[in-house]
């Protein structure tokens, strides 16, 4: 029996929960008539264009606008960088004009003139001995006694080094927004965004506006990743022009070169690492000198050693050294799962090494030290997510020790990772009501970045009305709607499952107290089911769900459901959400020995995220993640010019993401069911990205007998591993 009111149905009374139902707002997506921030065209709008620095560090020198001012079609022009500021890499905003066509903005940001000053640079930090005084001061950690248990007669020691490059963010929809002001002190703001509720305050200080001046609407966002949270200085640069042109709407959307320079990466991560076992396998020492850039700022610091860092838990004895790199490049952003991919490659790979000196079954070996996990209840988790895809990859029959040995110039190789997440509700608040004539709405200031929280708030109002998810009409999109927190840490399923959950009960309740007497019966011994609303265990004292809301004459139902902020608030007694998941994936990859091509035969995800709302969608975030991560194991790469400071690849042609035909197959197993439903709904964005490139690069040092040492797996450096190491 549930401990409180709010909790999700038992298993066997789930009629929508954890069933593959379609996205309610597939149709609008399809047909074109969905609306994103680019489609968005205001009565009289101005097209913006950004003027960017050619050089990786410069001063300006003098900038003269002009000519640009006097060009027809011009109607405002703002300096962003003036005379004596510094630009710190090769994309920084310098001067922004608004004009009547695109062209016009276009040609007026030629016209102006900019005198540089050119500084020195950094731009590249695989090479940490040559970064200098640009290598911040390192963070370090001890626990146990690393130096002893290397020095074990017993211990088997693994040393190896491996690297993640930075890689930049490839949103379809690329970042900007339409801004308006309807007065002098409000301002309506058409934003690509991951934070509706939010994104207000971001222009509101800096413009010197209240925040609750400042309408921020995103219907639909052609994706995110992290990267679209603030205002940017386009978003404000936007609308100082918009109200520089007498308030009129401009247009500022990012051209895909801007885009992949300056609006956000994923940092990179370097590292040498040691680590040790005894001789049956149990892991017992780490040590890691590891760093990475983000751009000027540096980057954060990596969980190393992944999964196993600990406390509690974690292998017992650790030294970890780890530094930042301030380089001249575009900023870095959050970018699905943080520092989690870095740390992931750097830990799995080296322990998938030391497996192999040991000469153990991977499986096997993270089998046996699943209790350095952080508690029992991971350690249950990877053990059962182990089994599980090796079983769905076939594991027992296509693993073979390090080199495949079979002839031919095309071998073939399995690699297994594990990871973890968070995933704890971010704070939501939305309003349900219920209208005479039958008609349900759930309100909120969320964003749907396309993952289907539309889809799962109508299968939760659903759920606890008893009626079909059509018949739920969802708003969301709008800060002027109740508050939801921003999409980010896969927060957002949590909180607005939770607020709908507990909205549609609190609504439910109320309808039922203004129908009970039409039943004879009081409200607490009615329920909701298929439709209807009828008494418990008498079917024969029955209204349809249209009759019983007519009982509500003129007075609509309104009810308001609030999920805290876990971080801030005591956790509730109602178990709707929590955080903490773990996964695992096997990648099955064929190498050609002779070009260094790697491709993807099958990647097998096995994933727990507490109780699954709708399983179809569930699946479409891991796939979407194991895409992505054949991306970033086998093309991207952000790649710098050391001479001039420039990205020479700024654009889709060389800035390689996979295609159709490179995926391979994909499987996908949800961990679902006793001991999994009982821990609420848990985010799932995050935690599928970050084990691909581990487990890829696990599969190919399999397959080749020898490590590829950093990522992407491209054929020059498959070529050069096996030139320098040879076939084990």
């Amino acid at each position: 029996m549930p401990n409180c009111k709010y909790d999700w149905p038992e298993a066997s009374e789930r009629r929508l929960i954890g069933k593959r139902i379609k996205r309610i707002d597939g149709p609008a997506k399809a047909s074109g008539r969905a609306k994103y921030t680019f489609d968005i065209n205001r009565p009289g709008m101005l097209f913006a264009k950004v003027l960017r620095s050619p050089y990786a560090h410069a001063t300006v020198k003098s900038i003269d606008t002009s000519e640009a001012e006097k060009l027809p079609g011009v109607k405002a022009v703002r300096v962003i960088k003036g005379a004596g500021k510094e630009v710190q890499w090769q994309g920084d905003e310098v001067a922004a004009v608004a004009a009547e066509r695109e062209e016009i903005a276009e040609d007026a940001i030629r016209k102006i003139k900019v005198e540089y000053e050119q500084l020195p640079f950094l731009v590249t930090e695989d090479d940490v001995g040559q970064a200098g005084d640009r290598v911040k001061p390192a963070v370090q950690r001890k626990v146990g006694d690393p130096d002893q248990a290397f020095q074990d007669p017993d211990a088997v020691i693994s040393e190896g080094y491996y690297g993640i490059p930075v890689i930049t963010h490839c949103c379809l929809e690329s970042h900007g927004q339409v801004t308006e002001w309807p007065d002098p002190q409000s301002l309506k703001v058409w934003a690509s965004t991951q934070g509706v509720s939010v994104l207000g305050q971001g222009f509101a200080e800096p413009l010197g506006i209240p925040q609750n001046n400042v309408d921020v609407i995103c219907d639909y966002i052609g994706a995110g990743f992290g990267s679209k949270f603030q205002a940017d200085v386009w978003g404000l640069e936007g609308a100082r022009l918009s109200k520089d042109a007498g308030g009129k709407a401009v247009k500022l959307m990012l051209e895909r070169d801007a885009e992949v320079l300056v609006a956000g990466a994923r940092p990179s991560l370097f590292a040498k690492v040691r680590v040790a076992a005894k001789k049956e396998g149990k892991i017992t020492a780490w040590q890691s000198e590891s760093w990475g850039t983000g751009g000027v700022g540096g980057a954060g610091t990596p969980p190393l050693p992944y999964v196993f860092l600990g406390p509690p838990g974690g292998i017992p004895n650790q030294t970890r050294k780890h530094s930042s790199v301030s380089c001249n490049i575009g900023g870095a952003r959050a970018w699905r799962a943080p520092n989690h991919p870095q740390a992931c490659l750097v830990t799995m790979a080296a322990l998938d090494d030391l497996a192999a000196k040991l000469n153990m079954d991977p499986i096997e070996f993270f089998s046996k030290n699943a209790d350095l996990a952080p508690n029992p209840e991971f350690a249950r988790t990877y053990r059962e997510e182990l089994q599980k895809a090796a079983q769905l990859a076939d594991w027992k029959k296509n693993w073979h020790p390090r080199g495949d040995k079979t002839s031919g110039h095309v071998k073939r190789g399995l690699g297994v990772s594990l990871h973890t997440w968070g995933g704890d509700p971010h704070r939501s608040t939305c309003d349900v009501s219920i209208q005479p004539d039958g008609s349900v709405e759930v309100k909120l200031g969320s964003q749907d970045l396309g993952t289907g929280t539309r889809t799962v708030i109508a299968i939760v109002a659903g759920e606890t009305l008893g009626l079909p998810v059509e018949a739920i009409k969802v708003t969301l999109g709008d800060s002027r709607y109740p508050f939801d927190g921003p999409s980010g840490g896969s927060t957002t399923v949590g909180g607005v499952s939770a607020s709908t959950r507990r909205g549609s009960v609190d609504a439910r309740d109320k309808l039922f107290a203004a129908v009970a007497p039409a039943l004879g019966a009081q409200p607490d011994q009615l329920e909701a089911v298929d439709g209807h609303v009828r008494v418990k265990g008498n079917t024969a004292k029955s209204l349809t769900w249209k009759q019983a809301c007519a009982k509500l004459g003129v007075n609509a139902i309104q009810a308001q459901g609030v999920q805290d902020d876990p971080k801030k608030e005591p956790r509730s007694i109602c178990k709707l959400s929590r955080g903490g998941v773990g996964g695992v994936q096997i990648a099955d990859v064929s190498v050609d020995t002779e070009t260094g091509i790697v491709r993807i035969n099958r990647m097998v995800a096995a994933q727990d995220c507490g109780l699954v709302i709708d399983l179809k969608t569930a699946e479409s975030q891991v796939y979407g993640a194991l895409i992505m991560g054949v991306c970033y194991a086998l093309y991207e790469e952000k790649i710098m010019d050391h001479q001039t400071g420039r990205m020479l690849n700024p654009n889709m042609e060389f800035y390689k993401l996979a295609g159709i035909g490179d995926i391979g197959e994909l499987v996908v197993h949800m961990m679902t069911g006793p001991g999994y439903d009982e821990r609420g709904v848990i985010g799932l964005g995050e935690p599928p990205v970050i084990s691909p490139g581990a487990a890829i690069s696990n599969a190919v040092a399999n397959a080749i007998g020898v490590r590829v040492p950093t990522l992407p797996l491209t054929p020059d450096r498959v070529l050069a591993a096996l030139e320098k190491g040879g076939m084990a």
